[in-house]
């Protein structure tokens, strides 16, 4: 029995902002943001379309791809940072806005690489008699980010993507995974306010600690490193090399850490996922959404070797290999 993505789907909001729209909100110019970041534009949630209204336009998608029904799905797992609320989690949100039965469903937490910490979970499930399972990346960062921030600002996005995860007889699925995480890290990329350790007060939204806070550099440093050993450790769990892999799907956090990715792989870049002109970091959302993407557009085929590599806050990071 193997573990497969047996339908995948994704959805963005509808409202565009351009590099050129920050130009006048912000000092800054859409060249210094391409150069830097590789970023174009970016999709906006409204303020009354909450991350759970995301996921479960990805979930409904996902579903049609796999041609299950909600009553069919059995688990919801949803990786998000930017959740509807602490409690009750997204993902049991999500459960009511497309009908499916009282069924497990939760929330993680691990950032940008989230929705490949939740595969290693849904594969456990599976293994363990469970069955059509969605798993669930879904972000609203544009919510928690400080427009006067110029360093920041630019980066991020809103987004969903989901996969209708099954067990199969196929030779096909879920070959390998790889997972890490460094939480001496921790201070380089977080929202410091909003939980136990600075609970929100008028001087913490003063001071603005509810919005996302990084230190671009370091993580830049940190990201090539972890990128990397991610790929190589999760193919050398299954001998296989890097020149074997038919298309990369990274985390889509800056095309420099992409482009470094890849060429420290030796896979070139017309075997690479890329999305972030477009959408910007969308965080636990940029793979699923690549994969989705990538799908549709016959980039990937019955058979290929997909690896998905991932880098985010706590440190977290880690690889999944797939054959489609």
């Amino acid at each position: 029995m193997n573990v497969c993505i047996a339908g995948i789907g994704s959805y963005v909001p509808d409202k565009v902002l351009t590099n050129f729209d920050l130009e006048k909100i912000i000092e800054t110019s859409d060249e210094w943001i391409r150069t830097r970041s590789g970023i174009r534009e970016r999709r906006v949630s409204k303020d009354n379309e909450p991350t759970s209204d995301l996921a479960a336009n990805a979930a409904k998608r996902a579903l049609e791809s796999a041609k299950i029904k909600a009553d069919e799905v059995e688990a919801i797992i949803v990786a998000t940072a930017t959740p509807d609320m602490l409690f009750p989690s997204t993902a049991c949100l999500v459960q009511h806005k497309i009908g499916a039965r009282r069924i497990i469903s939760f929330d993680i937490s691990a950032g940008c690489t989230g929705w490949l910490y939740a595969l290693t979970i849904v594969e456990s499930f599976i293994k363990n008699g469970y069955d059509n399972i969605l798993v669930i990346g879904a972000e609203e960062l544009t919510k928690i980010t400080d427009y006067t921030d110029r360093s920041t600002c630019v980066l991020f996005g809103d987004a969903a993507g989901a996969a209708l995860v099954k067990k199969t007889d196929e030779k096909r699925g879920i070959l390998s995974t790889y997972y890490s995480a460094d939480g001496s890290y921790g201070h380089l990329l977080q929202q410091p306010a909003g939980g136990s350790r600075i609970p929100a007060s008028h001087e913490s939204v003063e001071s603005k600690l509810h919005y996302l806070k990084m230190e671009g550099n370091e993580v830049f440093k940190v990201a090539v490193r972890a990128m990397y050993e991610s790929a190589i450790e999760t193919l050398k769990k299954v001998n296989i090399s890097s020149e074997q892999v038919d298309f990369l799907i990274p985390h889509q956090a800056n095309i420099r850490i992409i482009e470094a990715t890849a060429k420290r792989l030796k896979i070139p870049m017309d075997k690479v996922g890329i999305n972030l002109d477009k959408y910007g970091n969308t965080s636990a959302a940029s793979i699923p959404v690549g994969l989705d993407q990538a799908a549709k557009a016959g980039r990937i085929k019955k058979g290929d070797l997909i690896l998905l590599v991932a880098f985010g806050a706590g440190f977290t990071w880690g690889g999944v290999l797939v054959r489609w």
